[in-house]
């Protein structure tokens, strides 16, 4: 049946079919959109867990290499790390206060035990503390060593024992420059810029012999000391030298400068005035010719006993200076003569300074460390004047024009 308005169609209008196409291809587009977009998805899943799977290799690779790098890495020893000084070493109090202790009471049964390692500390310190306690004890045995600390000078005795001596510094050193000194003919000269400021001499006894003075004058000699007289170290008797007047007016005629000398054995400031005395009495008719020191010599007595021996050093020096007095007192000069034990042991040169040192050290260089004006410096020379050793000395003090 129709309805009104109705138009019989035996088909499909053009309409139809076009609304159709547009569904089917409406539908189509939807599928397709639905099915790219479940493909997108499902690249998208697939992108995001590779580069996860990316980040956990790398992750994995970094761990592995600082794995290598502490095993490469030295390792630390317990001993080396720095809190271990915060405990006491056994006997010592901790230096932290007792609250301290207790910081970290949960800890205490963990820290690891530090006796071994403040032990090897320790010992590392006192090993350290034991060498330098060796180097201190070395520096003070060089400082203390008498043949290096420039305080000591070293004396053989007459027993044939060698002993260091303190070097007084109240006593006026010697400045003799050995440099300066010159063997000329067999004589020594002191030489200052080309000018000789020294002076020949030798000493004469009786054992010297007969001498001639004209030929010590000619072989450079410019004085003579001579021995006046001795007193017995047995019998304590004075008496003069044998050769002594022949000496004397021998020098005079040759004109020599004149020294003379005293042996003495004097036990008592009462005898060396006797001694002071007879040399003066002896020296009177000579008095205008002697312008060289009258020196004083005690001295011990080869293999035999002296008078002397049982003198003290106070005591001897005592003797000394009372002659010495009385050779300034009667005008002359007078001399203190000794070996270098004999002044520096057997008298008190602190008391002895007023007075001039004759020497006698036969050495090249003496080492006597006090200022001397004279010194004997051989005692078996060769010489023209006299016959056999003669005995040789220089001085560095030009007495006759005192």
């Amino acid at each position: 049946m129709k309805l009104p308005g109705e138009e019989e169609s035996g088909g499909m209008g053009p309409s139809v079919i076009y609304m159709v196409f547009g569904v089917t291809a409406f539908v189509l587009i939807t599928v397709f959109a639905v099915f790219q977009g479940n493909q997108h998805k499902k690249g998208g899943s697939e992108y995001l867990k590779e580069v996860q799977k990316q980040k956990e290799e790398e992750a994995a690779l970094e761990v592995v290499e600082e794995q290598l790098q502490e095993e490469e890495a030295p390792k630390l020893r317990a001993e080396d790390l720095d809190f271990w000084d915060m405990y006491p070493v056994d006997g010592e109090e901790a230096d932290a206060p007792e609250a301290a202790d207790n910081s970290f009471p949960d800890k205490t049964d963990e820290k690891p035990s530090s006796v071994g390692k403040t032990d090897g500390k320790s010992s590392y310190a006192e090993k350290a503390e034991q060498e330098r306690e060796e180097q201190r004890q070395k520096e003070e045995e060089t400082r203390n060593d008498p043949s290096t600390d420039g305080k000591h000078t070293l004396v053989t005795n007459r027993n044939g024992e060698d002993e260091w001596v303190l070097i007084s510094p109240y006593l006026t050193k010697s400045t003799i420059d050995f440099t300066k000194i010159e063997d000329k003919a067999g004589l020594k000269r002191y030489m200052e810029n080309g000018r000789e400021t020294s002076y020949v001499g030798v000493d004469i006894s009786k054992h010297t012999g007969k001498v001639n003075f004209t030929g010590l004058r000619a072989a450079g000699v410019d004085y003579v000391m001579i021995r006046l007289g001795s007193r017995g170290y047995s019998t304590g008797q004075i008496s003069l030298d044998e050769n002594f007047k022949e000496n004397i007016e021998g020098a005079i005629e040759a004109e020599l400068d004149i020294g003379v000398y005293f042996y003495s054995q004097a036990v008592s400031p009462e005898e060396a005035i006797q001694e002071a005395n007879f040399v003066m009495q002896t020296l009177e008719p000579y008095r205008a010719h002697v312008k060289y020191p009258v020196a004083f010599d005690m001295e011990f007595v080869s293999n035999d006993k002296s008078r002397i021996e049982g003198l003290s050093r106070e005591e001897k020096t005592t003797v000394t200076a009372t002659f010495a007095e009385g050779m300034k007192a009667a005008g002359y000069v007078p001399m203190i003569y000794g070996d270098k034990e004999w002044l520096l042991k057997e008298v008190d040169l602190t008391k002895l300074q007023d007075y001039d040192v004759w020497l006698s050290q036969e050495e090249d260089i003496p080492d006597y460390p006090y200022r001397y004006t004279m010194w004997q410096y051989d005692t078996n020379s060769i010489v023209n004047g006299i016959d056999g050793g003669a005995d040789l000395n220089i001085c560095f003090v030009n007495y006759s024009e005192r």
